[in-house]
């Protein structure tokens, strides 16, 4: 069975722009809506570019959808990269604590967590009330 979410990813992660670290990053999520994607996005103004999950999650809500089924992170690494701070943060605004997080590399999916080992103790709504 192809697996849908790895297979956009990777593609996504070839349109990166990343002239100054060469680090490419393609991230994938599945919500009701279907799939979205994104890739990171780099500026000579560090630390002002888009990360791989951010693209997708804009994408996921341009598409009028706010809940996230599933991600996975693409990148080329010799060990799997997992969202930055600032993304589990994000993506902790539209997954749940049980959410899927898989990371994957040339070698395919090599890990496979949830937003709750990710963030453990997340901030959110409930913190605002």
């Amino acid at each position: 069975m192809k697996d849908e979410l790895l297979e956009a990813a990777k593609a996504v992660r070839e349109k990166a722009y990343a002239p100054y670290s060469g680090f490419k990053v393609g991230a994938a999520i599945r919500s009701a809506a279907g799939i979205h994607v994104g890739c990171n996005v780099e500026n000579a103004a560090y630390p002002e570019g888009i990360c791989a999950e951010g693209g997708a999650i804009t994408s996921m809500v341009a598409a009028g959808d706010t809940e996230i089924f599933e991600v996975l992170v693409y990148a080329e690494a010799d060990t799997p990269v997992a969202p930055c701070g600032g993304c589990r943060q994000k993506l902790a605004e539209f997954a749940g604590p049980d959410v899927v997080v898989r990371l994957a590399g040339a070698d395919g999916v090599t890990t496979e967590t949830t937003m709750a080992d990710l963030l453990p103790a997340a901030f959110g709504a409930a913190q605002l009330k």
